[in-house]
């Protein structure tokens, strides 16, 4: 009966205009779409004055995990496929809601000055900043591509780990390590010193991609179903482009 009621809600919400909602919208979202989830949700609060919400930024991994562990969350939107699929696996996720919302790009960061225009010139640098990829996709998308560029080993003391990618962004800039993988977006609007050094090649790492989704308790709100049928319009999708985000 409840799955009959979930897809019933997401149905409707994509079939009437997102009017005359209220309550409270959870969201949990990846560090690197803050600015971007800010804007969309102040847009559509505006249209739907009875509409609130919680933001929840950080790493996809440890915002999958406080889901599992019973945090509130209506809707979920991970950096990468591997963390929304552990949420489908462990039926936290309402299956029938995913999709994908944007790409994105990796990059390396770095203040001006620090000589690296390649993967393997970063191996004659000192320290670098990386996602612990244990729950941050940009440090799972960077260890891939040192793996496949093959100089795994040589980077191996050399990397120091941040909490997320915007932490990670972080001590590039303030000049901690002598670069950071993060992610292009990042690096274009959040960046104060560090600069873009090079973009990483597409073919040493699967392509960023992030995957949204209602929650099973999400896709019982009709104001959270209003607000994923908003994240799949032009207008958000306009949003997205604006910042830099690819979607398609």
């Amino acid at each position: 009966m409840n799955r009959i009621v979930s897809t019933l809600v997401v149905a409707l919400a994509c079939l009437l205009p997102v009017t005359a909602l209220a309550g409270e919208i959870n969201l949990f979202v990846a560090a690197s779409m803050r600015e971007v989830v800010n804007e969309l949700s102040a847009d559509f609060a505006m249209k739907n004055s009875g509409v609130t919400f919680k933001k929840n930024y950080g790493a996809s991994g440890a915002l999958a995990k406080q889901i599992e562990n019973g945090a509130p969350a209506d809707i979920f939107i991970s950096a990468n496929v591997e963390w929304m699929d552990y949420m489908k696996k462990k039926k936290l996720a309402d299956d029938r809601s995913v999709a994908t919302f944007a790409y994105n790009s990796l990059v390396f960061a770095g203040r001006p000055g620090v000589k690296a225009a390649s993967l393997h010139d970063v191996t004659k640098l000192e320290k670098i900043a990386i996602g612990s990829p244990k729950s941050v996709p940009a440090g799972e998308y960077a260890a891939e591509a040192f793996r496949k560029a093959g100089i795994d080993k040589q980077l191996e003391k050399k990397l120091v780990m941040a909490k997320d990618v915007r932490e990670c962004l972080l001590y590039a800039d303030r000049g901690e390590v002598d670069g950071a993988f993060v992610y292009k977006t990042d690096a274009l609007q959040v960046a104060k010193s560090a600069k873009i050094l090079f973009t990483v090649p597409q073919q040493y790492y699967p392509r960023v991609t992030y995957p949204m989704a209602l929650t099973v308790t999400g896709g019982k709100k009709a104001e959270a179903a209003g607000f994923y049928r908003f994240l799949q319009s032009a207008e958000a999708k306009a949003v997205l482009a604006k910042h830099g985000f690819l979607v398609k």
